[in-house]
């Protein structure tokens, strides 16, 4: 994400920036939580909103970039599926074999 805010045409630029400074200027340099804690929650809530399985296989990528591998992701979605239901743990179960399984 570090020169991600420069990317994009002049006219949409300006959300990348604010994606970049609201997220990771400022929820990620919060004390707290370590970078693998917070992959994790953002894996959760990425997963439980649905429809989102380009941002959700990215973060995926960045848990394993971090040390959370495949087991622990399919753990956590376990979790989460009694409370998100199959479509969205389906969905989210094709983004991990996606991302872990190339």
């Amino acid at each position: 994400m570090k020169d991600f805010w420069k990317s994009g045409d002049s006219e949409t630029r300006h959300i990348n920036c604010w994606l970049a400074e609201n997220c990771f200027g400022d929820y990620y340099t919060r004390k707290g939580l370590d970078l693998k804690q917070r992959e994790m929650i953002t894996f959760c809530f990425i997963l439980a909103q649905g429809g989102c399985e380009n941002q959700l296989t990215a973060h995926i990528q960045g848990n394993l970039n971090v040390g959370n591998d495949k087991e622990f992701l399919l753990k956590v979605l376990t979790q989460c599926l009694p409370y998100i239901g199959y479509p969205r743990s389906l969905n989210a179960l094709a983004c991990i074999k996606k991302v872990c399984d190339k």
